[in-house]
């Protein structure tokens, strides 16, 4: 059911709230939704949405609420990782040789996953 994804990276906390703001605007104007249509889809009110596009400082789960509405999800991307996952979002298929199987391993180091049985704590 979720065809796009909306991504956030953790780098100047400025460009990434209005990076993440066009990306709601757009995918919003993409499936023709009005503010109104995208906060009836959510139970939330047409300023709280109206809000978030503006710049407003939502909570974390108006932010998962309205990327739901939009049929897309909302997730962090490792910064190493950015480039190909956006790579493979505009279809350019050779660029996306730096995602691996597990993108998140060798992340906190080589021994990350040896800690004497400690995976998944």
């Amino acid at each position: 059911m979720h065809q796009m994804s909306c991504f956030l990276t953790i780098s100047a906390t400025f460009k990434v709230l209005m990076s993440l703001q066009d990306q709601y605007r757009q995918r919003r104007k993409a499936l023709h939704f009005t503010q109104q249509d995208l906060a009836d889809r959510t139970g939330m009110v047409r300023q709280q949405y109206q809000r978030l596009e503006r710049g407003g400082n939502p909570r974390l789960d108006t932010l998962e609420l309205a990327a739901d509405g939009l049929n897309a999800k909302l997730m962090l991307i490792p910064q190493e990782k950015w480039h190909a996952v956006t790579a493979l979002l505009q279809g350019e298929a050779s660029s996306t040789s730096g995602l691996d199987a597990d993108p998140w391993q060798g992340l906190l180091g080589e021994s990350d996953h040896d800690e004497g049985g400690r995976d998944g704590q």
